[in-house]
């Protein structure tokens, strides 16, 4: 069994060295049982549920596959049937999970449906299915059962996959418009781009970066700290964000 904490992920020393022991285990036959390690782990750095432990280990290690469990069969339709295939995990596709009042009928899925967003973006397929199904998992990996979440093309390097899933996000940014198009483009996020600082960072710390809906566009690694974003910094088009630091969700 390996027991994990949240700066195993977040700290990047230490992530590459739970990646090699995990390869070593692998090369020798061993197929670990991750786990949070909840006997020592700080509240504020816990795992919010296995699902996010499985996306972090699946998207850090470079998985082609991650299998969700839950006690419904899958995602399900305003009408309780299956939905098969998932194509983009949009709004619509959220407000399916915040439909569902009962427990039993959500199954966690607004937090599967969170994490499936994260992997397929990673280029990672995702399949959601339910635990009682016989043969659920051999099903689960052939896509013969469950809710299958297509993956994205992806091609970024493997340091802006862990930016984007393992780092620990301490701020947030809200843009505008301008903005967002400069970075989709592969720019650089400046300062004259920003409407507000939501949440405050420090300089070397990761940010989520959102529109003016408050959705999320993007997380980055700041070359600032927040405070220093000013009125006078936009006149200058202070470089908050190199382009290479960002990654587009």
């Amino acid at each position: 069994q390996s027991l994990c904490e949240r700066q195993h992920f977040s700290n990047r020393t230490q992530f590459l060295q739970l990646k090699e022991t995990y390869e070593e285990l692998w090369k020798n036959g061993v197929i670990p049982i991750a786990n949070e390690n909840d006997v020592v782990s700080n509240l504020e750095l816990k795992f919010s549920d296995n699902d996010e432990l499985a996306t972090l280990l699946g998207v850090g290690f470079g998985a082609s596959l991650i299998l969700l469990g839950t006690s419904v069969p899958g995602v399900l339709d305003k009408d309780g049937n299956v939905v098969e295939r998932i194509d983009s995990i949009n709004n619509e596709i959220f407000s399916l999970a915040n439909k569902k009042t009962s427990e039993v009928g959500l199954g966690g899925m607004t937090s599967k449906l969170t994490f499936a967003h994260l992997a397929s973006t990673m280029g990672i397929k995702v399949v959601i299915f339910g635990v009682r199904t016989p043969d659920g998992i051999v099903k689960a990996v052939r896509g013969e059962t469950g809710t299958v979440c297509t993956p994205k093309n992806c091609s970024i390097p493997a340091r802006n996959k862990w930016l984007a899933s393992g780092s620990l996000v301490t701020g947030r940014l809200m843009i505008d418009g301008g903005a967002c198009e400069a970075i989709r483009k592969r720019k650089s996020l400046l300062a004259v781009g920003v409407q507000s600082v939501v949440t405050p960072f420090a300089n070397g710390e990761i940010f989520e970066i959102i529109d003016d809906q408050s959705s999320i566009v993007a997380v980055a690694l700041a070359k600032i700290s927040s405070d220093m974003i000013s009125h006078d910094s936009r006149q200058h088009n202070l470089e908050i964000a190199n382009a290479s630091d960002i990654v587009i969700l």
